[in-house]
């Protein structure tokens, strides 16, 4: 059984920078889109950037400048860099992947668990 696995969240001060991974583990064939999300306490999940098979990557608004989206497709990985981290950036941050089933031939939407992320002195 496929599943994501993220890890990197924490505790950090204003400016700060932390750095989320989410690895997929299991029989893969192959992943599409890769992104990363967010869930503030009280409010919708919401897109941060996503990244293509081919490396083409967008950004939010609140995001542009200031995070960076990067994957390993050899390890079926996806990384946040967080730079200049803000207290409103504190949420539970969320790992998607597109990934192949080889029984329906089709992509099936896999989202990972969570990592906290809160950004506070």
């Amino acid at each position: 059984q496929v599943q994501l696995v993220e890890s990197g969240g924490g505790l950090v001060q204003p400016g700060g920078s932390l750095r989320l991974s989410c690895a997929a583990s299991g029989t893969i064939s192959n992943i599409n889109t890769m992104a990363w999300y967010r869930q503030a306490p009280g409010m919708e999940r919401e897109l941060v950037a996503h990244i293509t098979s081919g490396g083409r990557s967008e950004y939010t608004d609140s995001a542009k400048g200031r995070f960076t989206i990067s994957r390993n497709n050899a390890k079926s990985t996806v990384y946040l860099q967080m730079n200049s981290l803000k207290p409103e950036d504190t949420a539970d941050y969320y790992c998607y992947a597109e990934l192949f089933n080889d029984s329906t031939y089709r992509y099936q939407a896999l989202w990972g668990q969570g990592t906290l992320v809160t950004v506070s002195s």
